[in-house]
C-alpha cells in the first residue's frame, strides 16, 4: 500500500510539473505577440497587415460607430489599459479620448498613425481654422504614409521582428498603390459634370483631391456640427439646378438627413436616388469584402461610379 501512495505521488508530481512547464511554454509563446489595442478598424487593418503573425489585433469602434461622437465604455479603457502598444488615427477623428491618450503616454507607447503626415498635405476644417480634416484614408497615397509610419513603430517596439514588418510593409504598401490607381482610374470614367458626390458629411475632401470628385455633405467634417433648413435648400438646389443623378448615405450616420434632401427634390420636380451606402467613418463588418481598407475603398469606389455614371 506505501509503495502504491508512493507511487501515486510520483506520478501526480511529474503531471504537475507537466502542467507547470506547459503554462510556462503558453506564457512565453504569448509574449511572443505583441497585444495591440487600436481605435478605427482602419488603423487595426494596418497594423494586422504589417504587424502579421506577431501581432494580437483589437480595435474599439465597429461597424457603423462614428468615432467622432464615440465615448469610450471601462471595457475599452481597460482593453486599452491591457494593451501592449496603442495605435490610434489622429487629427482630433477620435476628439473624446484625446485626454485618454495623453495620460497614457507616460505609461506606455502611444502612436497616431497620422502624426507624420506633412500638414501642407492635410486639409483645414472650415469650421475649425485651428484644425485640420482627419479622414485622411480617403486619399489612399496619405493612407499609405500611415502605414509606413506604423511599419515604423513596430519595428521601434519590437525590433527583432523588424524583417518581417518591413516585408510586410512593402507588399501591404503594394496592394495599397494598386487599389489608389484602381480609385482614379475608374472615378475618372464618371462624366465630369455629374462627378459630384453628396452625402450627409463632409468626409470625402481627401477624396475631392485626390481624385477629381467634386464633393458636397450636409454637416461639417465632424458629425458634431449640425445642420440647418438652409444646408438642406442649398443641397436640393444643387441636385436640381445641376441635375444629379444620386445622392449616398453613410455606414455610421442616420440616414434621415439624406432621405430629406431626396424628398426636398422630388417637391421641386428632380428626381433622385440613393445611390448606395458609403463606408466613411468605419469598415463594414469582419469577415466581409469591406471589412478590409482595400474592399471598403473598392466598394465606395464602385458605388459611386455605379450610381453617377
Amino acid at each position: 500500500m506505501k509503495r502504491v501512495r508512493v507511487f501515486l505521488t510520483v506520478v501526480l508530481l511529474s503531471v504537475a510539473a507537466l502542467l507547470v512547464g506547459c503554462t510556462s511554454e503558453s506564457a512565453t509563446e504569448s509574449k511572443d505577440k505583441l497585444t495591440i489595442t487600436t481605435t478605427t478598424g482602419m488603423v487595426a487593418d494596418i497594423v494586422k497587415n504589417i504587424g502579421g503573425e506577431h501581432v494580437d489585433v483589437e480595435y474599439l469602434m465597429g461597424p457603423g460607430v462614428d468615432p467622432h461622437l464615440y465615448k469610450a465604455s471601462q471595457g475599452d479603457i481597460k482593453k486599452i489599459e491591457n494593451a501592449d502598444v496603442v495605435f490610434y488615427s489622429g487629427l482630433y477623428l477620435e476628439g473624446k479620448m484625446v485626454d485618454i491618450f495623453e495620460k497614457l503616454e507616460k505609461k506606455k507607447p502611444v502612436f497616431s498613425v497620422t502624426e507624420k503626415i506633412s500638414t501642407s498635405k492635410l486639409q483645414k476644417d472650415p469650421e475649425a481654422p485651428d484644425a485640420y480634416d482627419p479622414h485622411v484614408w480617403f486619399d489612399v497615397s496619405l493612407w499609405m504614409e500611415a502605414a509606413e509610419e506604423t511599419k515604423n513603430r513596430l519595428i521601434e517596439v519590437d525590433e527583432k521582428n523588424k524583417e518581417t514588418y518591413e516585408a510586410n510593409a512593402t507588399k501591404y504598401l503594394k496592394e495599397l498603390e494598386e487599389v489608389h490607381a484602381y480609385a482614379k482610374e475608374q472615378l475618372a470614367t464618371i462624366p465630369k459634370e455629374q462627378r459630384v458626390l453628396v452625402t450627409a458629411h463632409d468626409a470625402f475632401g481627401y477624396l475631392e483631391a485626390a481624385y477629381g470628385v467634386e464633393v458636397q455633405g450636409l454637416q461639417g467634417m465632424s458629425t458634431a456640427s449640425e445642420y440647418g433648413l438652409k444646408d438642406v435648400q442649398n443641397i436640393i438646389d444643387l441636385l436640381t439646378s445641376r441635375k444629379i443623378k444620386a445622392v449616398f448615405v453613410e455606414s455610421s450616420i442616420p440616414t434621415k438627413s439624406i432621405e430629406s434632401v431626396v424628398e426636398g427634390a422630388k417637391a421641386k420636380g428632380h428626381t433622385v436616388e440613393i445611390g448606395g451606402e458609403l463606408f466613411s467613418d468605419a469598415m463594414g463588418e469582419d469577415g466581409t469584402p469591406a471589412g478590409t481598407y482595400i474592399g471598403m475603398v473598392r466598394h465606395n469606389v464602385d458605388t459611386i461610379v455605379k450610381a453617377l455614371k
